[in-house]
């Protein structure tokens, strides 16, 4: 029998610093998927939320409610023969690492069926950068991707609306009254797509600094406690890896042009030594977690794939069976146009790149029209930048800090004041720190 809740009651109990029951939760997630709350108490209640916070035992059972608002999925079913596993990204700038990772982690033995998002703002979406490949689909009917699994052992595709449903209108609300940044909110948010999903476990790569949701270092480790703390008990093993956001990961920023960065890297071509780093750190970690590998074996495991081109052979097979093109890897100029005007950005003197408002590289990038200021935008995947410069590096008239690729001489106008308000220049050469900050594992907390 249902308990008989009034919302306004429980929003008030939570207003007022008392503890909700499980059922209590229940009953408010249950309103929001059948929209027998109203949008003022989803509002309401998130606001509470927001001031009084959750403690862990209700930031699980929020989270298990909301992946029970909608379909789990079942991979038991499918026959894989493989440990299920993914990997969460809190979002930065140039941050292409699920291409990459996906298919080294299928050649590794994982399956990999990775839910991925768009981009809203200053932070690029794995979505959009797929969608700049023609043809490919990431929207496929169930059958067809438990097939491209199954027999390649990775998908990345988008959430669909049967996966926890709840998730969406409740965000919806909180996008516009000011509550996103709840830790307690954004742990039910993401864990309750992750679990919908049907994984063995998870990886959550959560960034810090100027180009991070969360850029204090303090506030990326307390979400990633607060995520690990959540999945776990909701049954869910999972370990986060705290990685730097100070800086642009790799050498691009866009949409058409991360792909080609991903193809060069998959293929050994111009590696950036950071993205590798996060790369590895990252696939060894779910290597880890599912039993395929040990810390000791991980990483070899995860450079042999690199070495012997069957993490390329794996993403060329994921991108050909979801409709794009055969021959993307050999024929990428085909298929990934680049915007016309092509101009290099110099900076106004000689020196070093000492620090980076990563953030404002991102803004550069929508301002070449390359992201979403609304979720409604449409983008052009063929702008962006390319050759950025890192911290420590030496600038000068043939050292550019980037290329930009834009469609009007406006936009490109616009980019290049903002690259150029994005840097500091130093004398001498400045020390970047590590790129990965910590490990966060649930028997360390």
């Amino acid at each position: 029998m249902t308990e008989n809740f009034f919302p306004q009651e429980i929003i008030r109990k939570k207003r007022d610093g008392q503890p909700l029951s499980e059922a209590e939760i229940q009953f408010m997630v249950r309103g929001i998927t059948d929209n027998s709350i109203s949008e003022g108490q989803i509002a309401a209640f998130a606001m509470a939320v927001f001031f009084r916070d959750m403690p862990m035992d209700e930031r699980v059972w929020l989270t298990q409610a909301m992946v029970n608002s909608g379909d789990v999925m079942d991979w038991s079913k499918a026959d894989l023969n493989r440990p299920v596993v993914d990997k969460h990204s809190t979002g930065g700038v140039g941050d292409k690492v699920s291409l990459m990772l996906a298919p080294i982690v299928a050649a590794c033995g994982g399956a990999v069926p990775m839910i991925s998002g768009r981009g809203l703002g200053h932070t690029g979406g794995t979505l959009d950068k797929l969608d700049s490949v023609p043809g490919y689909n990431t929207a496929p009917d169930p059958e067809l991707l438990t097939k491209v699994v199954k027999n390649i052992g990775c998908a990345i595709i988008g959430q669909t609306s049967d996966l926890a449903p709840a998730d969406k209108r409740f965000y919806a609300t909180r996008d516009v009254t000011a509550t996103v940044e709840s830790i307690a909110l954004i742990t039910a948010s993401i864990l309750s797509k992750k679990l919908a999903a049907g994984l063995d476990a998870l990886i959550m790569d959560v960034k810090f600094g100027s180009g991070a949701f969360k850029q204090k270092y303090e506030d990326a480790e307390e979400l990633a406690k607060s995520i690990v703390t959540v999945a776990n008990g909701a049954g869910m093993p999972t370990t986060a890896i705290l990685t730097d956001m100070n800086q642009v990961l790799g050498h691009t920023a866009g949409n058409a042009i991360e792909v080609r960065e991903t193809i060069d890297f998959l293929m050994g071509k111009n590696t950036d030594p950071r993205l590798l780093e996060v790369v590895t750190a990252l696939c060894s970690e779910m290597l880890v977690i599912s039993g395929i590998a040990d810390a000791t074996t991980a990483p070899l495991a995860v450079q042999g794939a690199l070495n012997s081109g069957s993490a390329a052979e794996r993403f060329a097979q994921m991108i050909a069976a979801l409709g794009g093109p055969k021959d993307l890897m050999s024929n990428p100029d085909a298929h990934l146009p680049l915007a016309p005007i092509c101009r290099d950005v110099t900076a106004p003197r000689r020196g070093y790149i000492g620090e980076i408002d990563t953030r404002a590289m991102g803004m550069a990038v929508m301002d070449l029209g390359g992201g979403r200021h609304r979720a409604s935008d449409t983008i052009d995947y063929g702008v962006g930048l390319s050759n950025i410069m890192g911290i420590g590096e030496k600038l000068g008239p043939r050292n550019p800090i980037a290329t930009l690729y834009a469609r009007t001489e406006d936009q490109a106008d616009a980019a290049e004041a903002r690259i150029l308000s994005a840097v500091s220049i130093t004398e001498t050469v400045p020390a970047a720190g590590p790129v990965i900050g910590a490990k966060i594992k649930l028997e360390d907390l």
